[in-house]
């Protein structure tokens, strides 16, 4: 058990691609599907984006490990010297300096080389500047991931506590499940919340301690049941 005062530690907080730690849903099926057959990709380019959490950045680097692609992020890419042999992959590659990501797309299509790029907005609403590579950008199949639903959320929630050696009981994670936004992001913070707040007042996670840990964060149609429920616990609450 933690004692009070230990720190959280910083590497729960970072994101992990291994394959293993990847959760497959329906939301990302069509991703998966397209990753499955780069050959297929139009002028062998494609890009996925949904909002943060959603699980582009993990797909894009485990395709990147599965083909050897270079892998660079957008707010880094300032050059292309020199492309290796198979692919590459851009992560936030709406970030990326305009005249950079031009000339990697342009180099990548002489050398006959496959581009997966990642991002929050499609392709064609990036705000770049420069003509050329805001048409390139509009010519590229795109492939949304979609909010996650709940299998993926009640997946990652038991993932992410795992992380901080949190184990709800199976009628906690139910509720927050139900509750929670459909959003991977919102997942994140609510158990960095829980991990937090229970340390701090050295309290397990119950129903109606997360009521009052993520009262902010709950879903509005779920206000009123919540406030029911904390207003019946309240002896718990403190």
């Amino acid at each position: 058990m933690r004692r009070s005062g230990q720190l959280v530690l910083s590497i729960f907080r970072e994101p992990r691609f291994a394959s293993a730690e990847f959760c497959a849903a329906s939301s990302n099926a069509e991703a998966r599907a397209w990753l499955r057959r780069t050959a297929a990709w139009p002028d062998g380019r494609l890009a996925l984006w949904g909002e943060a959490g959603c699980g582009k950045s993990h797909l894009l680097h485990l395709w990147a490990e599965r083909t050897g692609a270079a892998l660079y992020l957008g707010a880094q890419l300032t050059g292309v010297p020199g492309l290796p042999a198979s692919s590459v992959a851009v992560d936030d590659a709406d970030v990326a300096a305009d005249q950079a990501l031009l000339h990697l797309l342009n180099t990548a299509l002489e050398a006959g080389q496959p581009v997966l790029l990642a991002a929050r907005l499609p392709p064609a609403r990036w705000p770049v500047r420069l003509p050329d590579l805001a048409s390139r950008l509009r010519a590229i199949a795109a492939v949304e991931i979609g909010r996650p639903e709940d299998t993926l959320i009640h997946a990652l929630l038991v993932r992410l506590l795992a992380d901080r050696q949190l184990r709800p009981p199976p009628a906690v994670l139910e509720w927050l499940v139900r509750r929670l936004p459909r959003s991977a992001a919102a997942v994140r913070q609510a158990v960095e919340r829980l991990d937090t707040m229970s340390l701090d007042a050295h309290r397990s996670i119950t129903v109606p301690f997360a009521a009052q840990a993520l009262a902010d964060l709950l879903r509005e149609d779920e206000i009123c049941g919540t406030a029911g429920l904390v207003s019946q616990n309240g002896e718990a609450l403190k």
